[in-house]
């Protein structure tokens, strides 16, 4: 089963056969909404709006563990995440789709993990989180957008870089770039423009609210996570004022260049798994089992029992 988390200005499923609704209740509270299950050809789908059905989540409220908890719940493996973001580069402009394979975190209040609280005493996990995404599913995602969009990047870079040049957004189709560290800051305001610079300054090339702590929380849950970026401004670096119009109409304009990538990805995605994110908890449990207590291991059975 796929797991489809859709951002901003993504809010309903694909067009899936047999669907239905399920809603699961978590260790960690609720998810943001019912998921929505059904099949995209052969293969199973489960979606969940990150901010809810009607954006009622902000960035930092969102509930990441319950989302993803209860992805895995169900019987999902692979994640593939969308999130509106803004563009630190003059040759990413908006509606661009990205695949980063990067992460750099700014956030400050949000639950970071699994294993952390009350529902965790007693067991201390260190999950490797070098590469944040996936890379075996990555890049099967930026191939697959950029079949489903049939550009050049190497023109469209050049053409778009030219169009930033001018003061103008493009407005004549999606690009799809492969690669690119995305900042997360904690929001939900947006960059203050020196902020921004210094964003630039350390080479960041996209900006946004939601990757973490999605990204650690599907690490430890043992799920592949890529993300599909679609972006929306060029934040405040540029010398324009971000405004929330502006993100929601390019964030509209990419959902379809995002579904049409994510049709490809999952009608091409090959059946079993490629990489390590199986077992990447594995060998990162520092407690040994007997000192963690029976109510903890109990909590946490569908993310370490296995290995207690």
């Amino acid at each position: 089963m796929i797991g489809f988390l859709g951002g901003s200005g993504i809010y309903e499923a694909l067009d899936l056969d047999g669907v239905r609704e399920e809603r699961v209740e978590t260790p960690f509270g609720d998810p943001s909404a019912p998921l929505t299950i059904g099949h995209l050809g052969e293969t199973e789908v489960a979606f969940l709006p990150r901010h809810g059905r009607n954006h009622e989540f902000s960035p930092t409220e969102v509930p990441y563990r319950a989302n993803i908890h209860a992805l895995k719940q169900v019987g999902v493996e692979r994640v593939i995440s969308s999130n509106a973001v803004g563009s630190l580069r003059e040759e990413l402009s908006p509606q661009t789709i990205v695949v980063p394979d990067g992460i750099f975190d700014r956030t400050s209040k949000r639950p970071q993990s699994f294993f952390e609280g009350e529902e965790s005493e007693g067991i201390v996990v260190h999950m490797g989180f070098a590469d944040p995404y996936c890379p075996h599913l990555a890049d099967h995602v930026a191939a697959a957008a950029s079949d489903a969009l049939g550009n050049d990047s190497d023109t469209e870079a050049k053409e778009s870089a030219g169009d930033a040049a001018n003061g103008t957004e493009r407005t004549d189709g999606t690009r799809t770039v492969a690669g690119g560290t995305y900042v997360c800051i904690e929001g939900p305001q947006f960059s203050t423009r020196a902020e921004s610079e210094f964003y630039r300054a350390q080479g960041f090339d996209l900006v946004g609210m939601t990757a973490i702590p999605e990204a650690k929380l599907a690490r430890e849950a043992e799920l592949c996570y890529v993300t599909l970026a679609g972006v929306t401004d060029y934040d405040v670096w540029h010398d324009r004022e971000v405004t929330l119009e502006e993100v929601l109409e390019n964030a509209a304009a990419n959902r379809e260049a995002i579904t049409a990538a994510l049709r490809e990805a999952i009608s091409t995605l090959p059946a079993e798994r490629e990489c390590d994110c199986e077992h990447a908890i594995s060998e990162a449990i520092n407690t040994p089992t007997e000192a963690i207590p029976e109510e903890t291991r109990e909590h946490l059975s569908l993310l370490v029992g296995e290995y207690l």
